[in-house]
């Protein structure tokens, strides 16, 4: 005999559904939006044509921004990294006085509304007389991103066995070898999954780069905003879906590097 479906089982699988509808319906809708050949949304959808791809990447302006946006994610990701891993390794091992705070302090970033830290960027570079280089806006990005390397690997190492570690170095292995060939592969999962965040954080980072960027060298969230003053057609869904697929192209290149399963960890 089969037992009854639980009512709360049943609900819980409801709200689950309505969430990842809610949340997907936008992806939706922008795809539909990027393949309709008319210049405004229609449903039922009256074709499918890539018109709108071929503008967006026939375009010079479109191009330059997506190619400065990704390089500038790129450069993002590898300093985020960096930075969030060796900031994690010292906050929960450097046995710092009043590590809870510079942890507050390094997370603090993420509270802040991104225009804020856009603006007061903007005036301090301005205050500095440096006008506003590439480099400047890449350290605006990876202020922003550097929490969330910071908070991932710290969850690898707050379960982290140090036994191990100790174990490799009794055997007679250096500080230096116990950290690339132990403590590095361990906490890599952490790390990468904070590199994620990081790059998509950057390639869709608008408040800052608002502030940041040199007219004719503005990143892609900047073009697709100014181009939406003048014009609203499928080239800003056919944009949306590349930056989309970006992300998604990150996450699976990692998962090729490291595997997915990893994340399942943190």
């Amino acid at each position: 005999m089969s037992a009854r479906p639980d009512a709360g089982h049943i609900a819980y699988l409801a709200v689950n559904g309505a969430i990842i509808t809610f949340l997907l319906a936008p992806i939706a809708i922008i795809t539909v939006f990027a393949l309709n050949p008319t210049p405004y949304i229609s449903f039922p959808p009256v074709g499918i044509s890539l018109r709108w791809f071929e503008k967006f990447f026939s375009s010079p302006e479109f191009m330059g921004a997506l190619w400065l946006s990704l390089q500038v994610a790129v450069v993002v990701l590898v300093l985020s990294m960096v930075i969030g891993g060796l900031c994690a390794l010292a906050l929960a091992r450097g046995n710092i006085p009043g590590s809870r705070v510079l942890t507050a302090f390094f997370m603090s970033p993420l509270m802040l509304p991104a225009i804020l830290t856009g603006l007061a960027l903007f005036q301090l570079y301005l205050l500095l007389d440096i006008g506003r280089p590439v480099w400047g806006l890449i350290m605006g990005h990876t202020l922003v991103a550097v929490p969330y390397v910071l908070r991932t690997t710290l969850a690898v190492l707050h379960n982290f066995d140090r036994r191990i570690e100790e174990a490799a170095a009794v055997h007679g292995a250096s500080p230096a070898r116990v950290f690339f060939e132990v403590t590095l592969p361990l906490i890599r999962p952490g790390v990468f999954a904070g590199g994620i965040f990081a790059f998509i954080v950057s390639f869709d980072q608008f408040p800052i780069s608002l502030f940041l960027v040199m007219p004719q060298g503005e990143t892609l969230p900047v073009v697709l905003f100014n181009y939406m003053k003048f014009d609203l057609d499928g080239a800003i869904a056919a944009a949306s879906m590349v930056s989309i697929l970006m992300a998604v192209s990150v996450v699976v290149i990692l998962e090729k590097v490291i595997g997915l399963k990893s994340y399942v960890k943190l």
